[in-house]
Parts: structure tokens; sequence; C-alpha cells
């Protein structure tokens, strides 16, 4: 198949190279009105906000002001963060633009590239930009906040635990930084309202997604749930769980791991109607038992501590498999949270129902218009395109990559993968090389951190017990002799700086595990 691709791109040429050069007249055109934007005072180039809306407003299309748009936003960085957008950057605002993925580099600046599209199109309605964790939210709203507010537009922040009152003004904005997560929430919150009012989300205009592979492929199918409490008594739980431990695997219960289901056997079943000395467990009248007792089966050997779930302040507390983040206020549904309640042996709540829910695919294929950015969009080409009718453009990068991917190595056992990332951290800490180490659970984090501690290597370690110590613990992972070890909460989007004298020792390591 590679070779028939590569005989077809000699053929007919490359058809991203094709569409890279598409954009370079208005690439020169934009640079040929720097000249022009830099003569500009304060308050003349502060004014072209509401030149370009006003001239929206008789007729004129996006596309007929971009240049302008983009030549104004570039100065306006240049005054306010000093920072000039490259050409391949304005490359990337306009595949933003069009409404398809820019699939650039890690460090090829990302973040500054969505200003273009969302100022331009923030002139004829909301911009929402979406980030996968709220440190990044946050510190873009504030950041790249500061070109929007010189050039006359507002930001709004959505952030969990918000009032209804603080949603609708962070929405009143004309560009809104908030989690996939909070922007679903935040519309099924608005569905479940009696008056439409009260309404936070009110136009879904146009949706930039940062790390799109991430939120629109690999979280696709996670459905976002807002429950209700049901009634009912939660001592059962304690006490079936107490009975279920005895049950043994294979001769009373078989075990699906792919499909994190559990079936109890005919002998199973007797002895489970025994323990609880009850009658017919699967009649009517005691239906509830045989439910709670699969359930806390589940609980005890498909749902692990620290890698599916984490005590916390005496509660149970979800992971998400994807980001290795907690997810706040989420409950396993249909009894399944009190079963692992009972079983770790914390207080029991209510079970829950749900009254509202839908899926990150089904929300942001809602927008008129949706774009996203990554690093690593081209592998999942075909599937952008068939679900959210979604082309992927490959910017390319500023300056010559000189970054060294090596080949993947095997391990017969993961214990001896494992002893071997200990002694590759162990020579790059020797010559003072910075390392980070990414995992795939809390758990692996750990061990890795123990055989580390073992070692006498000082390092840190951030997943979902750590979180609220991100900002501080990824700032330093660039800084000579640091070893971080994360689950892939960690790295989404987040810059690290490089300290003095890095590079000369090969700048930052990365191992995968």
């Amino acid at each position: 198949m590679e070779i028939i691709k590569k005989a077809i791109i000699k053929i007919i040429g490359d058809p991203n190279e094709r569409k890279i050069r598409d954009y370079m007249p208005i690439v020169e055109r934009i640079n040929g009105l720097e000249a022009e934007v830099e003569k500009l005072t304060d308050a003349e180039l502060q004014g072209k906000t509401l030149e370009f809306r006003n001239r929206l407003e008789k007729g004129e299309l996006l596309e007929s002001i971009l240049a302008e748009a983009f030549a104004v936003v570039r100065e306006a960085s240049k005054r306010t963060l000093k920072m000039r957008h490259f050409d391949v950057q304005l490359i990337g605002g306009m595949v933003l633009n069009d409404g398809k993925i820019a699939e650039m580099k890690t460090g090829e600046g990302k973040t500054l590239v969505a200003t273009l599209a969302a100022y331009l199109n923030a002139l004829a309605g909301k911009v929402y930009i979406v980030t996968v964790n709220d440190y990044l939210a946050r510190r873009d709203h504030e950041w790249m906040g500061k070109i929007y507010h010189y050039l006359g537009l507002r930001t709004g922040l959505t952030i969990a635990n918000q009032s209804i009152e603080e949603k609708k003004e962070a929405y009143e904005a004309d560009i809104i930084y908030g989690t996939n997560n909070e922007f679903g929430f935040d519309y099924l919150r608005d569905n479940l309202s009696r008056n439409i009012e009260d309404y936070s989300q009110k136009d879904l205009n146009f949706a930039i997604v940062d790390e799109v592979d991430s939120i629109l492929i690999d979280e696709a199918r996670t459905p976002l749930i807002i429950s209700g409490p049901i009634k009912d008594s939660t001592s059962k739980y304690k006490k079936v769980a107490v009975q279920t431990r005895k049950l043994e695997k294979e001769k009373h219960f078989s075990l699906d791991e792919k499909h994190k289901n559990i079936v109890l056997t005919e002998e199973g079943i007797s002895e489970l109607e025994r323990l609880l000395n009850i009658k017919e467990i699967y009649s009517i009248k005691n239906m509830d038992y045989a439910h709670m007792a699969v359930q806390s089966l589940k609980a005890m050997y498909l749902f692990k501590r620290d890698v599916d779930y984490v005590i916390k302040d005496g509660e149970i507390m979800i992971v998400d498999e994807f980001t290795g983040r907690i997810l706040e206020g989420r409950r396993y549904s249909d009894g399944l949270h009190q079963a692992i309640e009972a079983i770790e042996n914390v207080e029991i709540k209510d079970e829950s129902q749900t009254l509202a829910s839908i899926t990150f695919q089904n929300y942001f294929r809602m927008f008129d218009k949706l774009s996203g950015m990554t690093g690593t969009a081209i592998t999942e080409e075909a599937e952008f395109g068939k679900i959210y009718n979604l082309e992927v453009v490959q910017v390319p990068t500023h300056r010559v990559m000189i970054r060294k991917d090596n080949a993947d190595v095997i391990y017969k056992t993961k214990m001896e993968k494992y002893k071997a990332i200990v002694r590759e951290i162990k020579e790059r800490y020797k010559v003072g090389q910075p390392v980070l180490v990414g995992t795939i659970s809390i758990e692996i984090s750990e061990l890795l951190s123990t055989l580390l501690t073992r070692e006498g290597i000082p390092h840190s370690v951030l997943n979902a017990k750590y979180h609220d110590k991100e900002a501080e613990i990824v700032s330093k992972a660039g800084q000579a002799k640091t070893v971080t070890i994360a689950t892939n909460m960690a790295g989404r989007g987040t810059d690290i700086v490089l300290g003095s004298g890095v590079t000369e020792v090969g700048g930052l390591h990365i191992i995968g595990s």
C-alpha cells in the first residue's frame, strides 16, 4: 500500500504540498501589509476591530478581510506578547479558518496559531477554544487573552463549580476557553434547564479543538453523564460485598476482562443464595441482590485501585483512562460505584440515575464550523474525514527538525522493561540530561518511582494523585538532572522549557513505557 501511495505521489505530486502552495499567495499578501500595519497607532490598530465588523455587516465575507485581520493580529501580538507569527503559523491559522485540522510538530506554537482564526471568526460569532485540561484553559485565557483584549474583544473562561451567573458571563464573551469536558457538561446543564433564558451556550458557531486527536478520536465515544440520586438502601451493598468475597473464580463465576463483565455459574448462584440466605436470587423480589453481587465482583476483579480509580479524602474518584486525570463529580452508574465503595470500605453514597448524556463526538458535530490542532493527526486522517468531514493539512516546520526519534525496544517481560528504563534514566541522570517518562497508569508510575528511589535517583511523580502540583512539576521538567515520571495527563499541550546547559547534553530525553 505504501509503495502504491509513493508511486501516486511521484506521478501527480504530493497533495499536501499543493495545499500549502495554495496558501502562499495569501501569506505574501499578509507580509506585504506588515509595514503598513506597523505604522498604525495603538488607537488606529484597535479601531480595526470595529471597522472589520462594520464591513461584515455590510455583506463582506470573512475570507475577504482575512489577510488584513491576520496582519492586525500579528501586530497586536508583537505589541502585547513580543511574539511575531511566522509564515508557517499564518498557514496554520488559515487551515483552522477553513474548518480543517492543522497538524503541527511539537513546539511550533499552536497556541499562537489559534489566535489568528479565533480573532477572525469572533468578528462574526462566538468562538470556543477547547483544551484538554483546566491548567491549559486558564493559561491560554490569560496569556492569549492579552491579544484579544488589546483588540477590543472579550474573553471568557468556563471551569468547574461556577455559578449560573458566572457561566452566563463567560459565554457572553466573544472567545470562550474551556476543556472538552466542561463545554460538554455546560451543554447538558443547559438542556436540563426549564427556561431558555438560563442557557449559557446559545451559539455553537465555531470551535477550535486543541489536541484534536485525543478529544475527537481517543475520547470520542466517552459519554458525559449528569446523574441524580435514587433513594435506596445502601446497607445492602456492604452485606453483599462481604459475601461475594467468598465466591471462587471459575467455580462460581467467569470473567470477561475485555468487556468488563461477570457471569455467575449455576454453582455460583446456589452458593450466593446460601450465603445471603435467600431463595431464588433472580426472582423479582431478590433481583437487586443478584445485580449487586455481579457489580461487587466487577469491583473486585475488573476495576483496579490506582488504575481505574483512586481514593481521595475517603471518596472513590474515577481516573480518566485517556488523560490520567481525576474526573471530578463523576460516578460509575448502575450501582458499580456503590459496589466499589463497599469493597474499599468507604462511605457508600446513594445510587444515581442518568438525567442527561452526550458523547464528545455528537457534541462537537453540532458546531457550524469545527477545526483542530495537534502534532499527530495524519494517522487518523481517514477517521476524521469519515466521522467529522475534517481534512488534515500538515503544516511545515519553521526550522529544520533536529529531534531524534529512536526505534522502539521490546522486552520479554514488563519487569525487564522497567529495569531497562531505570538503567537508561541512571545513565542520562549522570550526565545531567533531564528525563521525562510517560506511563499508562498511576500504578506503573508509582512502580517506577519505587525502583528509582531504590537507586537513589531524585525524581517527581505526576499523576492523578498529585495533579494539583502539575504546573510546578512540568515547569521544572526541562532543568538539568531532573527526572519526571508521569501518566499521560501531563503532556498534552504543556510547554517544557529547557534549562541552561541542557542542549549540550542532548536536550530533554523522553521515554515512553
